[in-house]
């Protein structure tokens, strides 16, 4: 595991979602316009995704999202698939073109991590990244999974190397987006898994499922670290990716909404988890989302490349596909693939898709 990294890795879970935007079957008549969105209200309302991986120049895409009524933010992560600084440009080269409707998190640098001078450099890269329009920092997974020490330990995010960064972060009210481990799924043998996409990206990328990397932190110690880290910083703006990690239960994010009164999550690339969840207790689920309503956010993790051969066509109707049947589950009552739209009220949609992410475009000059 020397040479572990998780720089291909891709988001196990996420291909389910045009594939049960295929099967919608049916939809209840009895949405009410005064407290309820319908499935006609999709391109009506405003709305943010708030983790889009934007890696292209092709501003098509984000004209199709606009005309969609969305927002868009990229969160820049510190993987080896796509440079930090090619992934800088083309968020720039956006941002600059859609200033209104498109902003970015830069990535939290690691390069200098056993340095005597993480603190102070890291510190000034976050500067710099702010004042050339970042929104916020990225926090990602390698902290916890790849960095080491030396010695050959692993550098967890609560280890106090990344104190005076955090200070800083939280002092300045510089928002925080951060993706520590994976879904539990990853340390959990095949049979015990719960979202079919992860079988089957677990079977195909051995390299990355964690039931056979021990010596890797376990989930527990992901979560905990996390845990500790905003215990140690209360005040600091901080949006757990991939619902916090903590997909397979929302009891456990609840707890800890309770615990952290500044965190927040985001839906992105877990929605599978949850309908599994409202699939087995739909009240429960239901309650959660409608109890904290102000604390979730809604993201995908859906990208758009510039790749040779891909049909930038194909792709949009992909986006179309991905973000209407996310759209019917937490706005409508329709039934997809036997499960239960939630139908969450009118006030509560406005916050999940756009109110509680607006402020990553109105906070840019820190």
């Amino acid at each position: 595991m020397d040479n572990f990294n998780l720089g291909g890795m891709r988001e196990p879970g996420i291909i389910l979602i045009p594939l049960l935007a295929l099967l919608m079957v049916k939809m209840s008549s009895c949405n009410s316009p005064e407290s309820y969105y319908s499935a006609d209200d999709f391109g009506k309302v405003a709305k943010i995704d708030a983790h889009f991986h934007y890696l292209s120049f092709d501003d098509s895409y984000m004209k199709f999202a606009i005309a969609q009524n969305f927002r868009l933010l990229t969160p820049i992560w510190e993987g080896e698939e796509v440079p930090i600084d090619v992934q800088f440009r083309l968020s720039d080269s956006i941002q600059n073109r859609f200033p209104e409707y498109y902003t970015f998190f830069a990535a939290f640098p690691s390069d200098s991590i056993n340095s005597g001078s993480f603190a102070e450099i890291t510190i000034e890269n976050i500067k710099i990244s702010l004042n050339k329009g970042a929104a916020g920092i990225k926090i990602w997974k390698n902290i916890g999974m790849v960095l080491k020490y030396p010695d050959g330990r692993f550098i967890m995010v609560d280890d106090t190397v990344f104190d005076p960064v955090f200070q800083f972060l939280e002092e300045n009210s510089i928002p925080v987006i951060a993706h520590l481990g994976e879904p539990k799924d990853c340390w959990l043998p095949f049979e015990e898994m719960t979202d079919p996409g992860d079988i089957s990206y677990y079977r195909d990328n051995p390299q990355y499922h964690m039931y056979y990397h021990t010596e890797v932190p376990s989930y527990e110690r992901q979560i905990e670290a996390r845990d500790n880290l905003l215990r140690k910083h209360l005040k600091l703006d901080f949006t757990g990716a991939h619902l916090g990690s903590l997909e397979w239960s929302v009891d456990e994010l609840a707890r800890r909404f309770d615990n952290f009164p500044n965190l927040k999550a985001d839906l992105a690339a877990r929605m599978f988890h949850l309908q599994y969840q409202s699939a087995r207790d739909y009240d429960h689920v239901r309650n959660f989302m409608i109890k904290y309503q102000d604390r979730i956010v809604y993201g995908t993790d859906f990208e758009v490349h510039d790749i040779p051969g891909v049909d930038a066509a194909a792709t949009t109707e992909s986006l179309n596909i991905g973000w209407k049947a996310h759209w019917m589950y937490l706005a409508t009552d329709s039934v997809i693939n036997n499960i239960r739209g939630l139908k969450l009220p009118a006030d509560v949609i406005d916050k999940i898709y756009y109110l509680n992410a607006e402020r990553f475009f109105t906070k840019r000059n820190h």
